[in-house]
This record gives structure tokens, C-alpha cells and sequence, in this order.
């Protein structure tokens, strides 16, 4: 591994308190929905996006279908980009008895507007990734994501949070859907860096963290989470480079068949491990999937089962 000479001499961030969020929050109780119908019908869930057609969705719920013994159906839905286009096609879906449904890109936000009610960690991502039917009638909005990532860090990678210091690159919808749920596992402190530094000083307002400019980061992190944009275009952050000595996860929430380019720069100057965003797909999706059934997926070989098939 690269360690970088002629680092300075730094003190640690500040170990934040608690976190007390700048948002109400919704703490009502809210009872799981459970089928009803015949035991012979067979659930019915769907993934709306656009594109969708790439989803792994499908794939992933009827592998947690067979750890738990049962049949589903789990189909893609493609819907036009319009909210009134959106939310005809989730009415529709759910009037006809769908049992509970997830939204991808670029439908969150719509999703949000949708749904009844919706959970504590909804309200902190201000985006919705899946809908759970209440037996009231209401649909639960809720937001996984964040939850898919502390899955896969904890119970795959086996890492604990608490107490760890971590950085994250990013200040759009991917990082806040994150913070909350990362917060819930009480690391030393939570810093977010963002190329924009007015939108990281306001996302860290919300959540009442810290901020810090993109390019004039220090390496004293031991988690650093790529939440930009940045692998999609095959590039890395604009970032110090010596951020990832001492560091021994670099982690990318974008996922590819081969190590993402956030992952190669890490990797190159000093980070210890790294990991992309795969076992983020499969642990969001197994806490809906949980949600909607009262089952929780073991999410370790379905992972290895997704990365031996794109190795193939």
C-alpha cells in the first residue's frame, strides 16, 4: 500500500453528540402490513423505474423467496416520466392487491409525495424507495437505502460503526438518504465534503454534523463513502489524494463488475479495502422485503451469488 511522505499532523474531528435532527419526525407506530389473501394466491411485487430493465430487483427478492420457503411474483415496471404518469401506475398496482413495491430513479421523489404516511428515515432522506400497504388502506413510504448500506458494512464486511470516523463525499439524494441510518450506529463523527461546499454545509445542517470543503480534506478518516456522481462518468472524486492513508474502507456506492474507479484511486493511495455498492443493492432490498413479509434475508450469499454471475 502507497502511504504518502510529508503528511501533517493532525488532530482527530470533534466526537459529535447524538444527533438531534432539524426535520420533525413522525413517531407514531406503524404496523407492518401482512397478506391476507388466500394462501394459495401468490404475493405480488414490482420495481417502477425508468430505465428499468436493468434491475436486479426481480432477481434478488426470488432469491430471498426461496430462503424463505415461499413463492412471489416480482415483475419490472416501466413508467413515462411524469408524476401524474408515476402515480396512475402505483395506484394501479396497488388497488389491484400488489402486496408492497420499490421505487428506483427517478421516481423517489414522486414516491414521497405518494405514499400516506412515512417512516422516520423517509423524512431524513426526503425520498421514498419502497411502498409498504397498511392494513388501513394507507401506503407506508419508506427508504431503505441507507439501511442497505449499514447492512452490508455490518453484517457482510463486518464492520462496526460505532465509534469510527467517517467521511462522506457527497451531498445530493444518494448521501442524505444515508446519514441518518450511519448516525443510528453512533461513529465518533460524521463529516460530509461536497465540491459545492454551501450544499454540504446545508445537508450537515440538517442532520447537525459537520461540513468540510471537498479539496481541503485531511487524512484522518476510517471510512470514507463515495456518494457523487463521479463512477458513473468512470472518474474519481476531485479529492486530496492522501485522505486514504490511515483509511481502512473505501467504500462506493455506485456498483460495476469491476472495481469502480473511486475504488482504483483508494486502493492506490492507501487505502486498506474497498468495497462497491453491490451489497448496498441486495441489504436495501432485503430490509423492504422484511418489511413487507416479517422475514429477514440472510444477504451474504445472495451477494456472492450476483458477483460469480458477473464474473461468468
Amino acid at each position: 500500500m502507497l502511504r504518502l511522505a510529508g503528511q501533517k499532523t493532525l488532530n482527530p474531528p470533534k466526537k459529535q453528540p447524538a444527533p438531534r435532527l432539524a426535520f420533525p419526525i413522525n413517531t407514531a407506530t406503524i404496523e407492518p402490513y401482512r397478506h391476507t389473501q388466500e394462501p394459495r394466491m401468490i404475493p405480488s411485487y414490482t420495481v417502477f423505474g425508468n430505465p428499468v430493465a436493468h434491475s436486479k430487483s426481480p432477481q434478488i427478492h426470488q432469491y430471498f423467496a426461496r430462503q424463505e420457503g415461499v413463492q412471489i411474483e416480482y415483475t419490472r415496471t416501466l413508467v413515462d416520466n411524469t408524476r401524474a404518469d408515476f402515480d396512475n401506475a402505483a395506484r394501479t398496482f396497488l388497488q389491484q392487491g400488489g402486496a408492497g413495491a420499490n421505487i428506483t430513479l427517478p421516481f423517489k421523489h414522486f414516491a414521497y409525495d405518494f405514499a400516506d404516511t412515512h417512516s422516520e428515515r423517509a423524512q431524513a432522506a426526503g425520498a421514498v424507495n419502497t411502498f409498504v400497504p397498511q392494513k388501513d388502506g394507507r401506503i407506508l413510504g419508506d427508504n431503505t437505502d441507507g439501511e442497505g448500506l449499514v447492512r452490508d458494512l455490518r453484517e457482510h464486511l463486518g464492520i462496526e460503526l460505532r465509534g469510527k470516523r467517517i467521511l462522506l463525499l457527497g451531498a445530493g439524494g444518494a448521501a442524505r438518504g444515508v446519514v441518518l441510518p450511519l448516525l443510528a450506529h453512533r461513529p465518533a463523527n460524521l463529516t460530509i465534503a461536497n465540491r459545492t461546499y454551501s450544499k454540504a454545509v446545508e445537508l450537515a445542517g440538517i442532520f447537525r454534523i459537520e461540513a468540510a470543503p471537498l479539496t481541503q480534506l485531511q487524512p484522518c478518516y476510517d471510512i470514507i463513502i463515495n456518494a457523487t456522481s463521479s463512477s458513473l462518468h468512470h472518474a474519481a472524486p476531485d479529492v486530496p489524494p492522501d485522505i486514504f492513508a490511515g483509511c481502512f474502507l473505501a467504500y462506493d456506492l455506485f456498483y460495476a463488475d469491476t472495481a469502480t474507479a473511486f475504488m482504483q484511486f483508494a486502493a492506490q493511495h492507501g487505502a486498506q479495502q474497498t468495497a462497491d455498492g453491490l451489497g448496498m443493492l441486495v441489504g436495501q432490498a432485503a430490509a423492504a422485503y422484511e418489511q413487507w413479509r416479517g422475514f429477514a434475508p440472510d444477504i451474504a450469499p445472495v451477494i456472492r451469488h450476483l458477483r460469480a454471475q458477473a464474473a461468468e
